[in-house]
């Protein structure tokens, strides 16, 4: 035997590509990148809100309600792509009455529900406790009780509990920072905590998927911004659009020194997967990373927005670059966490070889069923926006 693998070793060095059959098949899809990323916008737009609360950034207030109700909305889907992907949505309560402290998976559901509830809601709460108490006087019908409802029958509107729900939305977003944080860099966690996969093994993982977040928040908040003004008739506030553009900009060059970092600490370690980790980038990852995640979702729009800050341009060109590059920036986070997930699939336990993904467009966990779960946060959005309009116009009526 010892002769049959001394005989054999010099031709099994030689063989590139191969793949045994029992890791042909991928066990998480589409479902699963659409995960992180609708988690990544939440934890940005949250960010992007405490901007205004917590350090006071003026040119930004005609986006903070805004900011507010998208991660809502966001937050609200954001489970649906995990209980579709495991497949029995009915015993999701289980992880809460049967806790596991030792999966980060498990804890996502107290993290989940900790800023769900005690954040999120909670912020929106005090935020517009007296607007809504003000819209039930003056309105009739069933949006008078929905009003009365979720105001909680209150009609104390006076200076001193204006005075109290302004303190406690302070005292929430600060506390909501390193909530959000948290619900996003756990992602980032559970990828890097599996030393098994060297694409996914790596001490930067957390506070990359953080960063890219943000970056996905301020630029999806950027292009509701601009869809819905001029749908409503109103002027886009230039100096916000600029404010926004600008976080944008110094988020994206964080984001992309810290993954600049994270492949220069890989190819400096060179362990022995730098070779099936090269060859998947050159070949299966080449268009999704170096082409849209890397130029059209980072070089160009980090280069779009510098030439038009630099060159003082009209602000109806302004306007276009911006919501140009946030759209680019859309694809780049998406394909980021195209990339991370799928790429994290497709070589084999023993770095011999590559294997494909073939999404199917049918199903539970099909093309279609991603396509609606990722609409269905617009849908909450549009909503939330009747129930509790964010416009400055209407917050004293």
């Amino acid at each position: 035997m010892e002769e049959l693998v001394q005989h054999l070793t010099p031709i099994l060095k030689e063989i590139w590509g191969y793949i045994f059959p029992n890791e042909i098949e991928l066990h998480w899809g589409i479902l699963i990148v659409l995960y992180p990323y609708l988690t990544g916008l939440v934890a940005g737009a949250f960010i992007l809100a405490s901007l205004v609360k917590v350090f006071n950034v003026k040119e930004l207030q005609p986006t903070y309600r805004l900011a507010m109700l998208t991660a809502m909305s966001f937050l609200i889907v954001a489970p649906l792509p995990l209980l579709a992907h495991l497949g029995h949505p009915e015993r999701a309560y289980e992880i809460l009455i049967t806790p596991n402290s030792t999966s980060a998976m498990a804890m996502f559901g107290f993290v989940y529900a900790w800023y769900l509830m005690a954040v999120l809601c909670l912020e929106i709460w005090f935020e517009y406790r007296r607007d809504i108490i003000l819209w039930s006087q003056k309105e009739t019908g069933i949006k008078k009780w929905i009003h009365k409802i979720v105001s909680l029958f209150s009609k104390d509107i006076s200076e001193k509990a204006v005075h109290f729900d302004k303190k406690w939305v302070k005292i929430i977003t600060i506390i909501g920072i390193p909530s959000a944080f948290l619900l996003h860099g756990y992602v980032g966690f559970i990828f890097g905590s599996i030393k098994a996969n060297p694409w996914w093994s790596s001490v930067l993982m957390p506070i990359v998927f953080l960063f890219s977040a943000i970056v996905s928040g301020i630029a999806m908040v950027l292009i509701l911004y601009m869809i819905i003004t001029p749908f409503r008739g109103k002027e886009l506030d230039i100096l916000c659009l600029d404010k926004l553009a600008s976080y944008l900009f110094y988020v994206m060059i964080i984001d992309f020194s810290l993954e600049a970092l994270d492949f220069v600490h890989r190819v400096y370690e060179s362990e022995e997967s730098i070779k099936i980790l090269a060859y998947l980038v050159s070949n299966k990852l080449f268009v999704s990373l170096i082409v849209i995640q890397l130029f059209m979702g980072m070089l160009i729009p980090l280069l779009m927005i510098a030439l038009i800050k630099i060159l003082k341009s009209p602000p109806d060109l302004k306007k276009m670059v911006y919501f140009i590059s946030a759209i680019l920036v859309q694809v780049g986070i998406f394909s980021t966490r195209w990339n991370i997930v799928i790429g994290g699939q497709l070589f084999s336990k023993s770095f011999r070889g590559l294997t494909v993904y073939k999404i199917t467009f049918f199903g539970l966990e099909g093309f279609f069923a991603a396509v609606v779960i990722f609409c269905l946060p617009f849908i909450i959005l549009y909503i939330l926006t009747k129930i509790l309009p964010p416009w400055e116009e209407v917050r004293n009526p």
